[in-house]
């Protein structure tokens, strides 16, 4: 690997990528597997984008999120599993340095606005359960812009940080990055550099996000809890439930891989199942967030049969 001087040791220009297995066999039927996972996530999630531009029944603030969110899911994927795909096809993992930069950063500006947007769509359900005669006001247009506004430049804002972060460390020793992609942790392990700041920026920009969005989701839910609860109506609280069960599927499986992978204590699971967690919540869960809001949304469901008609 070239290395540029750098004082008295030096800089490396790439990394390799251990992935997820050295066995040939398994190396094949995971690129069948992921490649057939990717498709069906870009095809989806591409779908969803579309049909709601097309139909007129889904031209409202949720479904604008919903397709916002979708967009989200492309790039957090695209971030992490193409070059993951060509991995499995070589015997040399690497990736240069700006290459980790890039990567990097667009996983961080993806998973920070997916995280806002999620936040955004709880909001919007709690105005539209708890203030249904008001939600025209409340989610107006220049709201609902405002909204997206706050999510990609919080996400665009974090994923700089972590990249700058990233710049401020210096690497000198072993090259080789115990994981599928460049990741923020096992980087700070290959550090020779001090690592106090640029590994507790990262870390305190994260959990901020985090503990905001987190915030916001319980207190909507919370809110649309007790309204439910007040309904007199059977009717009235199963619709009024339905509109939400998709909402806090995706939240629960999001925030659970995440909560698993960076808050649980690193000595309570090992890389193997970090790698395998990170599988899920970049690759897996992009693929399922189009196929639960389709169907468990008959709004979706009904708009897609007219199209399709």
């Amino acid at each position: 690997m070239d290395s540029l001087g750098h004082g008295n040791s030096t800089a490396m220009t790439g990394f390799m990528l251990l992935g997820l297995t050295n066995d040939p066999v398994l190396r094949i039927i995971l690129f069948m597997i992921i490649l057939c996972i990717y498709l069906v996530t870009i095809c989806g999630n591409l779908s969803t984008i579309i049909l709601i531009r097309i139909s007129s029944q889904l031209h409202h603030p949720m479904y604008f999120f919903l397709s916002h969110l979708a967009f989200a899911d492309i790039g957090y994927s695209s971030s992490v599993t193409p070059n993951m795909l060509v991995n499995f096809l070589v015997e040399t993992n690497t990736i240069s340095y700006p290459g980790c930069a890039v990567q990097l950063g667009s996983v961080v500006f993806f998973g920070s606005s997916e995280c806002f947007l999620l936040a955004a769509m709880a909001y919007d359900r709690f105005v539209a359960i708890c203030s249904p005669l008001l939600y025209s006001t409340k989610m107006s247009t220049q709201v609902y812009v405002q909204l997206l506004t706050v999510a990609y430049v919080a996400g665009f804002l974090n994923a700089c940080s972590v990249t700058i972060c990233f710049y401020f460390l210096l690497f000198c020793g072993p090259n080789q990055i115990n994981h599928f992609f460049c990741d923020f942790a096992p980087l700070v392990e290959l550090s020779c550099s001090d690592i106090s700041i640029p590994a507790a920026v990262p870390s305190f920009t994260a959990g901020s996000i985090v503990v905001i969005t987190v915030t916001v989701i319980a207190v909507s839910y919370t809110y649309i809890l007790i309204t439910v609860l007040r309904m007199h109506s059977t009717k009235g609280r199963h619709k009024a439930f339905s509109t939400c069960t998709s909402h806090l599927t995706a939240v629960t499986l999001f925030y659970g891989t995440i909560t698993f992978i960076y808050v649980m204590p690193k000595s309570s699971y090992s890389t193997d199942q970090n790698k395998v967690v990170s599988v899920f919540y970049m690759v897996v869960i992009p693929m399922l967030n189009p196929l639960i809001y389709s169907l468990r949304n008959n709004e979706i469901k009904g708009a897609l049969k007219r199209e399709l008609c």
